[in-house]
């Protein structure tokens, strides 16, 4: 019998074999790696997601449908946007995203529902109301490490899936705070006036006007349909002749951008553009012009800000415009309850950090037909005149007094006096004025009340004045004449929590280490959140009463048991 060679096994064979094991093994362990991934980052993301969303019919669904989930709980006013326009964001500084609903919509509508910013990865986060069309939301910790990122969706608590209008899908990128950005608008009678970030120089070294450009884009996209020629350029500020109305629809919501080269596209903007018919003004609203009113952007003073009102009230200063750069506090309530109480206040939303000139910029030009002066102050700073200290009560003409009655005076700049903690370790209980009576002896900076239509056509500002067409200038009050009592340096955890975050455009943070010896920071703080030693006995030059003592004969009546209050006390 002849047998037959059965198969052989090559050496390569054997090779090969063994290389189909150790692949089949890799594969598994890749496998089981990306189930517990999946795992993981199911177990992260569940964090940010409400309690509701996590039901069996939720977790099945791909991740589209989950990005549409819960729009049913929406208020009924935000789900009838029938807009197709997209949501816009903004990421700020501190992971803080910025959602702006579209136009011709409200915020305001969402009436105490529990609303969150939904993100492309499923992870959630609270959406609070911010100003009348606007969402605040952090960006949870979970999508920090994503890119890029992407705007959320305005979401209720609800497993309900179903699609969401006004937006885009897949969602947009947001716009990066810390890029170019068009952000604000302010349509006149005859200009349009553009803000925009990171153009000029921080410091007012501008791009010629010449070369930049107002470019007029539908919202719902499309491209440009109209651009003027810039007529103005200094800071974050610039102006541009309307365009001609027949380049425009007036049924189509509109934005306005900058670009910075005659073929350059423009820079990504949020800012909406109104025609001339509709003006960016309360005048309206008033039966005349009012002789002085005060203008101040503002953040976390509600408990400040009563007064800081009654008070400028009381001397004569008629209408206050409050720019809210994002307060956290009670500050709708207090300016509701001043409102109650006869006092004209009126804010306006104004979330960009670290834009205090333009900020201005934007009331002088806003308000030009509601006032004839504004002061511009900060919450802690009082006009006074030393004249008025034998005054019995308080005279709505006290302001008018300070200001020139020379036509060539287009502007009124006063000094201002520091005041320190006083030997004071907590908010005084009647208020700055009755509490803070030690100051440093030197004269530190100064404020201004400015005549509206003598700022120039560039409203360039350095928050402590403005810079005045030609024909004007500016007077300063003597020493004796007025004053502004700027109570600066107060309790160590006022102090502390005023610094924690600063408005203005050129100063730092406390806590940052740039420019240690500006005269924005205090001598001694450095840049660490410590209490110096002898906090409350600093700054402690001059025992100085006379406000005090002038502000208690105005404003102090006998409480229960005969103890004084102050009538901004509630």
């Amino acid at each position: 019998m002849v047998c037959l060679p059965g198969p052989s096994s090559s050496p390569s064979d054997s090779v090969s074999a063994t290389m189909r094991r150790k692949l089949t093994t890799s594969l598994l362990s890749i496998g089981v790696f990306v189930l517990l991934a999946a795992s993981f980052s199911f177990h992260v993301s569940r964090d940010f997601l409400p309690p509701a969303a996590l039901n069996p019919a939720t977790l099945t669904q791909p991740i589209d449908r989950l990005m549409n989930h819960a729009v049913h709980e929406l208020p009924a006013s935000l789900r009838r946007l029938q807009s197709p326009l997209p949501m816009d964001s903004v990421l700020l500084p501190d992971w803080e995203v910025l959602l702006l609903l579209p136009l011709n919509s409200s915020s305001a509508a969402a009436g105490g529902a529990k609303l969150f910013c939904l993100f492309h990865t499923g992870a959630t986060s609270p959406a609070l109301p911010a100003g009348p069309s606007s969402f605040r939301c952090s960006l949870p910790n979970s999508v920090r490490r994503v890119r890029p990122f992407y705007t959320p969706r305005l979401s209720g608590a609800t497993s309900a899936a179903a699609p969401s209008r006004g937006q885009e899908d897949p969602p947009r990128e947001m716009i990066r705070w810390s890029t170019r950005l068009t952000y604000e608008s302010l349509s006149t009678a005859h200009d349009v006036i553009v803000f925009a970030k990171s153009v000029n120089h921080r410091q007012g070294i501008g791009r010629p006007a010449a070369g930049l450009r107002c470019v007029f884009s539908p919202v719902s996209g499309g491209g440009p349909v109209a651009w003027t020629i810039a007529t103005s350029s200094a800071q974050e500020v610039f102006r541009c002749p309307h365009p001609p109305a027949a380049d425009l629809s007036s049924a189509v919501p509109m934005r306005v951008s900058l670009a910075t080269e005659p073929e350059a596209a423009p820079i990504p903007t949020v800012a909406s553009y109104r025609t001339p018919r509709v003006q960016e003004t309360d005048s309206k609203a008033l039966p005349g012009r009012a002789r002085v009113c005060a203008c101040t952007m503002v953040y976390n003073v509600a408990k400040f800000l009563p007064e800081w009102v009654a008070y400028h009230a009381g001397v004569g200063v008629g209408r206050f415009f409050l720019y809210d750069n994002g307060s956290e506090d009670e500050l709708d309530a207090a300016v509701s309850r001043l409102g109650s109480e006869g006092f004209n206040v009126t804010t306006r939303y104004w979330p960009w950090p670290k834009t205090q000139e333009a900020g201005l910029s934007h009331c002088a030009a806003a308000n030009r037909d509601a006032c004839e002066w504004m002061a511009f102050l900060d919450v802690d700073e009082f006009v006074f005149s030393p004249a008025w200290a034998d005054s019995d009560r308080p005279d709505r003409s006290m302001m008018g007094s300070l200001l020139a009655v020379e036509p060539e005076v287009g502007q009124v700049s006063i000094r201002c006096l520091e005041f320190g903690p006083s030997g004071h370790r907590a908010h005084p209980r009647l208020g700055v004025t009755q509490g803070y009576t030690c100051r440093r002896r030197k004269e530190q900076r100064h404020k201004s009340v400015v005549r509206l239509d003598a700022v120039a056509h560039s409203l360039v500002n350095s928050v402590h004045h403005f810079r005045l067409r030609e024909g004007f200038r500016t007077r300063w009050a003597a020493a004796g004449q007025a004053r502004v009592n700027h109570y600066k340096y107060q309790a160590w955890d006022e102090f502390k929590a005023k610094f924690r975050r600063r408005v203005s455009t050129y100063v730092a943070d406390w806590k940052e280490t740039t420019n240690l010896g500006s005269r924005d920071r205090a001598p001694g703080l450095g840049s660490e959140p410590i209490e110096p030693r002898g906090w409350a006995g600093m700054f402690c030059d001059v025992n100085d009463t006379l406000v005090r003592d002038a502000t208690h004969k105005w404003f102090s009546a006998a409480g229960p048991g005969g103890a004084h209050r102050m009538v901004w006390q509630h």
